[in-house]
């Protein structure tokens, strides 16, 4: 007499049914691979929404912001960009606009007249061209950015970093600042500036006002410049020789967007860290399939021997077996995903990110689990299915 067949239907109902009957132990289990599919995708996921994230913010500001400050002499000083430097280089076809600040000699930015000048707390001043908020890409929190008026007199724009420090949270008409040895009125604060971090630190006052109350020499330290993005490189290779034809060594050019590129893979290198340790908690959770596996074939000798002498065969056993170990997993797995979907879901939205969860994580963590939940449950139930019925019903 042929035996029944099982329909996939009856393995999944078969295997479920152990399960049910050890529901904590099960659920251990689960919760093992869980973890580590929760980790793996929760890791890929908010590396991904930083990465959106860096991608629209390189969009919105642009990849073909260039800027120029002076380097060292041979001899380790200091160097100086010329006076001319910003006309020369504005004379670079491809250069599509440019602006400029410049450090106000030793000029520090106090809250009042009463702190110690050695608490500089990082602060400095910077004299700054009208144009610099549009061709950095700088927004304004609160309050008005310099203009052809206010650049004239004692008014100044905080940096991010600096209202902070200085503690204004917004800019009003009565708040003033010492910059130097004067006064000057805080007219507006910016947002923190990514491609241009160092105004962050900074109160930006109008040029012509640095010259006459702050004595500013006009030298400047940083000219930034935007291209057509298809000559970005061309520019790059002729500005140190143009800002400073006499001495293009002592002058250095750089791309802001390369410096948040490069932060982004240091960022992915310990993802991948990250990714490691999440391939380890699922390992283990693999693991304690495997022994809840091995220890249910030896509680269940007497049901795996009773069935056995009712016609199932070695076959039928070690399905059963194995789509419980499947069953597991897939549970462990599929809870994991979703956590790790939560999370990242949950992470982005607080650091205002977009939420992006990639399909390709989430489905090759499953079937991770499944192929993990395969191998842990295959020596079990090669195991049972090995047993005979003389010998399981005597246990």
């Amino acid at each position: 007499m042929r035996p029944a067949r099982l329909s996939p239907r009856d393995v999944v109902r078969v295997g479920a049914v152990g399960l049910r009957t050890r529901p904590t132990r099960a659920f251990l289990s689960a919760l093992g691979i869980a973890i580590g599919i929760a980790a793996m995708v929760g890791v890929v996921g908010i590396s991904s929404s930083s990465r959106a994230e860096l991608d629209a913010t390189l969009e919105s500001l642009g990849t073909n912001l260039l800027t120029v400050s002076p380097g060292s002499t041979f001899t380790g000083e200091a160097a100086v960009l010329p006076l001319a430097s910003e006309d020369m280089v504005g004379r670079i076809g491809p250069v599509e606009s440019l602006s400029a600040v410049g450090r106000v000699g030793d000029a520090k930015v106090y809250r009042t007249d009463r702190i110690p000048e050695a608490q500089t707390n990082g602060l400095v001043a910077y004299a700054a061209r009208t144009d610099l908020r549009d061709t950095v890409g700088a927004r304004v929190r609160s309050g008005t950015w310099l203009n052809q008026a206010t650049s004239k007199y004692p008014a100044t724009v905080l940096g991010a970093t600096a209202a902070a420090r200085l503690g204004i949270g917004r800019a009003a008409a009565d708040i003033q600042v010492l910059v130097g040895d004067e006064w000057f009125t805080v007219v507006g604060i910016l947002d923190p500036a990514p491609l241009a971090p160092e105004l962050d630190s900074a109160a930006l006052v109008g040029w012509p006002a640095a010259e006459s109350v702050l004595g500013f020499d006009g030298h400047p330290t940083t000219i930034y410049t935007r291209s057509a993005h298809d000559q970005v490189e061309a520019v790059r290779d002729v500005l140190g020789p143009t800002a400073n034809p006499e001495a293009p060594n002592e002058v250095e050019v750089s791309r802001p967007s390369d410096a948040l590129v490069a932060r982004q893979a240091a960022g992915e290198a310990f993802t991948g860290l990250l990714l490691g340790l999440g391939a380890v908690a699922l390992l283990v959770g693999g693991v304690g399939v495997a022994n809840t596996m091995v220890i249910s074939v030896l509680e269940r000798r007497a049901e795996i021997g009773l069935r056995r002498s009712l016609g199932a065969t070695r076959g039928q056993i070690r399905t059963q077996f194995l789509a419980e170990s499947l069953l597991l997993s897939a549970l462990g797995g599929t809870g994991g995903a979703l956590l790790g979907a939560a999370v990242t879901a949950g992470y982005a939205t607080y650091q205002l990110w977009p939420v992006v969860v990639p399909l390709w994580a989430v489905v090759g963590g499953v079937l991770a689990t499944l192929g993990i939940g395969g191998l842990a449950g295959l020596y079990p139930a090669v195991r049972a299915s090995r047993l005979s019925p003389t010998e399981a019903l005597a246990t």
